[in-house]
């Protein structure tokens, strides 16, 4: 088990102040949450992700493909395009002669097969939800080639139609165990993306990830996007190896990357 776990490859995140908190990325075999404040980057790191999964192994990624599940319709084709050429021009930029010599790896190095590779899933209602979680797992029996599943989000529609909260927690508990441990039979990432609720703690209102206490023994590993006056920070809040840590990270027109390459601030419109 420890020989695995020290081979195991990780999913970049695009920046590499994101990636050291997260020990090297996004880990496969693992669930990992991701919340944050509408317009704080969840999508664009959920698309960077889709994108990143499918770096060739000759260029030090898994060349895998992506399941992209879409609950709230902000899943952007043009925007991936933008974000597979940022990926493709990171590629050549680090590996120049690599790239050169290999006129096989210059066929796979366009946005269209960037494109592709994404399995997308448009999700309506959360019986829909249910249903395509439970149809994971003949589909990653047919397309063993799947490194990562992302769903965009897993809460809103439990959030909008749900009324029974105790059965809402049993039923997403059972879709939690079944993500678990379809990322542990098919050797993939799970990333969830989570929104906020406001919480009333020690007599004011706190913004925290939704779902309940009940949800964050849901998944692995648990990561916090916030802001921080004009700068976008990430927080890992939960991990069973890593330690407590934060840093910045910034949205640019090329994906998600480290904070200094980007002068981007954040705008308020009043």
């Amino acid at each position: 088990m420890l020989s695995e776990e020290q081979s195991q490859k990780h999913i970049t995140t695009g920046s590499g102040d994101l990636n050291g908190i997260l020990g090297g990325g996004i880990h496969c075999k693992e669930v990992t949450e991701i919340g944050g404040v509408p317009g704080i980057g969840k999508t664009q790191l959920g698309i960077q992700l889709a994108i990143n999964v499918q770096i060739p192994v000759d260029y030090g990624g898994l060349g895998g493909k992506a399941i992209y599940i879409d609950t709230e319709g902000s899943f952007m084709v043009e925007r991936v395009y933008q974000i597979a050429e940022g990926c493709i021009s990171d590629i050549m930029e680090y590996f120049p002669c690599h790239h050169d010599k290999s006129s096989s790896g210059q066929e796979n190095l366009q946005p269209e097969s960037f494109l592709a590779g994404i399995y997308y899933f448009r999700i309506c209602s959360y019986t829909e939800q249910i249903a395509v979680i439970n149809y994971l797992e003949k589909f990653l029996g047919e397309h063993k080639d799947v490194r990562i599943v992302i769903i965009d989000s897993v809460t809103f529609h439990f959030r909008q139609d749900f009324d029974d909260l105790a059965l809402r927690t049993r039923v997403l508990c059972g879709l939690s165990l079944k993500l678990m441990k379809l990322s542990k039979s098919y050797n993939l990432a799970v990333v969830l993306l989570n929104q906020v609720t406001t919480k009333f703690t020690e007599g004011s209102f706190q913004l925290t990830l939704a779902l309940g206490d009940s949800w964050s023994h849901s998944c692995t590993n648990r990561l916090i996007l916030y802001w921080k006056g004009n700068e976008r920070c990430a927080y890992l809040d939960k991990s069973p190896s890593l330690p407590v840590a934060s840093t910045p990270y910034a949205v640019t027109s090329k994906g998600v990357r480290d904070a200094g390459s980007s002068s981007c601030k954040r705008v308020r419109v009043m």
